[in-house]
């Protein structure tokens, strides 16, 4: 089954579970929803960088709408296969945190 996935849709078996496939919402499903859930939470273990999915596109299977913690705190659109490029200051690859329980936007924002 594996072999017949695209090269982004097995990295989203990676970075995002199968079982959270159909609890993510699609693109564009919250932006009336005022205090949405993060999903998903992913890191570079080697750097500051942190992305919490709360919308991806079922439609593409790779673009992500999220919270992202970098330079700023914004929300923003992603793709996996963007995440995938990119490797901290010691070339670890983003990692998802297993720990991670899905959790509304402003209590991740509080901090």
């Amino acid at each position: 089954m594996v072999a017949k996935l695209s090269k982004s849709r097995v990295m989203m078996s990676i970075l995002i579970p199968l079982e959270f496939l159909n609890v993510i919402p699609d693109l564009y499903e919250t932006e009336e929803i005022f205090d949405p859930i993060c999903y998903i939470k992913l890191f570079t273990p080697d750097s500051n960088w942190t992305w919490y999915v709360i919308e991806y596109s079922k439609q593409d299977s790779k673009t992500c709408f999220g919270f992202v913690q970098g330079f700023e705190c914004e929300l923003e659109y992603f793709t996996l296969d963007e995440l995938e490029s990119i490797r901290g200051s010691l070339g670890l690859p983003i990692e998802r945190d297993l720990s991670f329980k899905p959790t509304l936007l402003s209590k991740i924002k509080r901090g």
